[in-house]
């Protein structure tokens, strides 16, 4: 039978939902197989189940492991004649199925409504019982003092006692941010010593959208911007002159006012479009009243969304009040917004290490991803991402942000990375924007950068015209400590991002050329394959720098390396120029990191297959088993990691950037803001290694030669081929954006 966790609320308006999706985002990080019940649903039909619907779209969870029992109208009929018994036998009966095919499984109980509040306390109760579950309580905070919330935890423990339940932990949910230590020392010790968390009320999750109210009033978009996930701060009903109007209008207000009232409507667009005025959210037309024909064509043209509705204004306004933001939307900036809260507040490894979990067999794509920012936050990092004005960097630093993955800091005039961010509905609040032209530490960079590119002829107007710019600036930042690590080619080619590092960040002590890798990430396990996106004709010392680094990422990333160094003959079965020279890298690396199983060269089938593994190396410790995939030139591994991200599903996360000695890494052009999100997580852990010095165990498999960044830099720091260093960093530019 699977271990589960009943989420249950002592009090009405608890926020419960928040609990049981931190719960589902750490225990699916900590389990192969997770389930979700709920056995009483508030909505009409239980397939319609909002959490349950965003559970399972988050976590890829089928029908079967992820679903509601009754509603709400089912069980009260039930309680009111008399047979409490079948709500227990019913949620009894769904629970075993569902554990079935489940390692842990979150039950979630009823909120407390109304007058029926003690009996579905009462109910909750009884069924984590019958469920053989422990009870995680949920205490609604909102509106409380300290006092009364620790009188409201101490009533939980003593109630949840007298029904016989085994309690977990309890959690004080949407709390006033300022009283969140008063909270802490009001608590009085329980019976039996188990912890209580503190959780505060977080504006971004409680403030409603653009989408939700338009959703809830059935209103009609008739023109303005698609963009719809916009936070509403507050509502303002422009029922006044437009001066007055105007010295209230703030910034993300949702606008409501009468279809007729012109002057508003292009007092409110003049605001948006002038970048020292506020934006809105949104607005709303009133009165179901068309606005002058002469006043359309600019309302097509506003950045923010705007909708018609029937009802006058007042009615409009009241029923705009009314919409309450709930996280199980699946908005994904709440989302994030929740799984910060958690992050911050919650100590979950000590809250689940109560448990038994069985521990993961495999590694799944969403785990992975899920780790990595787990990871990314276990020890915050600072990055800095110089495009500013690209709205998907935006719209990643704010999800980064509120999931408090680690500090960010943006580049790009103030002005105009803020009227993108408005533009879009993007907040930016928290998060450090600097501009590299008016910076006091333009002058300090560019003194550091003529210092260490004097040999190359670079005056101080010539550093000081070049920590302009921000792929300069940013790297800078990063060598010298300010922040920890770069993410930036969103907007800009491959040369933009690895030039600067090239000219004075460097390789670290022992590495010799900049390589790559892509984490394949398939569906039970997560393979490495480099360098499948920076050099285009590695030779054999450098093959050997890459199956190293390869393997040092592989490592980082928690993927146990066993290189596998790729030709077209396995072994010693067939010879020509490119199976020696593989066969020379291989014999190099092992030298130089003899700790490592390496084998080459050999033919991806005999790397995967255990079978063809046994006929054709059978003594190999790599052969069959191979995590870390070294290809012999770029054309090979471009074209094959494509290949299988393309025909087996596989998600491909990269290029990940390896060999400097500052962790800067490279987007592609057409980057999703998810991307972007995971690329800043990965950088954000190399920032969190050591620096590797040189050791006896790790000879340079040749002498570093200083990397000739000034005009066309390369991305191999020596190369015997007549391969141009225009040549490989064009290649590496096409091969991260075709």
């Amino acid at each position: 039978m699977a271990r589960g966790i009943y989420v249950s609320a002592t009090t009405p308006g608890s926020g419960k939902t928040l609990v049981s999706l931190g719960l589902a985002d750490a225990l699916h990080r900590r389990a192969d197989r997770i389930g979700f019940f709920r056995p009483i649903t508030s909505a009409a039909d239980p397939e319609d189940d909002p959490t349950v619907a965003m559970l399972r779209r988050m976590y890829q969870l089928s029908p079967d492991v992820c679903r509601a029992g009754m509603t709400s109208s089912e069980a009260r009929t039930l309680l009111a004649s008399g047979r409490r018994e079948e709500i227990d036998a019913r949620a009894v009966e769904i629970f075993g199925k569902i554990a079935k095919n489940c390692d842990v499984v979150i039950v979630e109980g009823t909120e407390l409504t109304g007058q029926d509040a003690a009996v579905e306390f009462d109910l909750n109760a009884r069924l984590a019982n019958n469920l053989g579950l422990p009870v995680l309580a949920v205490v609604g905070a909102r509106g409380l003092d300290a006092a009364e919330i620790a009188d409201a935890v101490d009533v939980a423990r003593k109630e949840l006692s007298a029904e016989k339940s085994s309690l977990l932990a309890v959690m004080v949910n949407r709390a006033e941010p300022a009283a969140i230590d008063a909270i802490h020392a009001a608590m009085r010790p329980g019976g039996n010593s188990l912890p209580v968390y503190v959780i505060p009320e977080i504006a971004e999750i409680s403030r409603p959208t653009v989408a939700e109210v338009a959703a809830a009033l059935g209103l009609r978009q008739m023109a303005g911007s698609p963009e719809l996930e916009r936070d509403i701060h507050a509502i303002k009903v422009a029922a006044m002159t437009v001066g007055n109007f105007l010295n209230l209008f703030e910034a993300n207000d949702l606008v409501v006012v009468p279809g007729d009232r012109a002057d508003v409507m292009v007092a409110t667009l003049a605001s948006a479009f002038s970048p020292e005025f506020p934006v809105p959210s949104g607005m709303v037309l009133t009165g179901g009243l068309a606005p002058d024909p002469h006043v359309l064509p600019f309302l097509a043209h506003a950045p923010f969304p705007i909708f018609s509705s029937d009802a006058d204004t007042y009615s409009t306004a009241h029923a705009v009040s009314e919409v309450r933001s709930e996280i199980h939307t699946g908005q994904r900036r709440k989302v994030a917004a929740a799984m910060g809260a958690w992050a911050r507040n919650v100590d979950e490894s000590e809250l689940l290490g109560r448990l038994t979990l069985p521990r993961p067999a495999t590694m799944t794509p969403l785990r992975f991803l899920h780790e990595l920012i787990e990871r990314a936050r276990s020890e915050r990092k600072h990055i800095v991402l110089p495009e500013g004005t690209d709205a998907r960097v935006l719209a990643a630093a704010e999800i980064l942000h509120r999931r408090d993955v680690c500090e960010l800091t943006v580049l790009g005039s103030p002005q105009a990375v803020e009227e993108v961010a408005a533009t879009h509905g993007i907040g930016l609040s928290g998060i450090t924007i600097v501009d590299p032209a008016t910076s006091p530490l333009r002058e300090a960079f560019a003194l550091e950068y003529q210092r260490l590119r004097a040999h190359k002829g670079v005056d101080l107007d010539r550093a000081r015209e070049v920590m302009a710019d921000g792929s300069y600036f940013g790297t800078m930042m990063v060598q010298l400590g300010h922040v920890d690590g770069m993410v930036s080619g969103a907007a800009h080619t491959t040369a933009n991002t690895i030039r600067p590092a090239l000219e004075f960040v460097k390789t670290r002590p022992g590495v010799r050329i900049v390589s790559s890798v892509f984490l394949m990430l398939l569906a039970d396990r997560v393979l490495v394959y480099g360098d499948c996106a920076v050099n285009p004709e590695p030779n054999e010392e450098q093959l050997a720098d890459i199956a190293i680094a390869s393997a040092e990422t592989a490592a980082q990333f928690g993927v146990e390396p066993r290189i596998a160094m790729l030709s077209y003959s396995t072994g010693g079965s067939g010879s020509g120029e490119a199976v020696d020279a593989v066969r020379r890298a291989t014999e190099l690396a092992r030298a130089a990191r003899p700790d490592l199983p390496i084998e080459g060269p050999i033919q991806y089938d005999a790397a995967v297959d255990a079978s063809i593994a046994a006929s054709k190396l059978p003594a190999s410790a790599v052969a069959g088993q191979a995590t870390v995939f070294v290809f012999p030139d770029l054309n090979t591994g471009n074209n094959t990691y494509k290949a299988v991200q393309q025909s087996s599903g596989a998600v491909a996360v990269g290029p990940v950037l390896q060999g400097l000695n500052k962790p800067i890494n490279d987007l592609s052009r057409g980057c999703t803001v998810e991307d972007i999100v995971n690329t800043v997580a990965i950088t954000a852990i190399q920032a969190q290694a050591p620096v590797v010095e040189p050791v006896e165990t790790q000879t340079p498999v040749g002498e570093p030669v200083e990397a000739q960044a000034a005009t066309a830099p390369t991305v191999s720091t020596v190369s015997t081929s007549s391969t141009t260093a225009t040549t490989a960093v064009n290649a590496t530019t096409e091969a991260k954006d075709s």
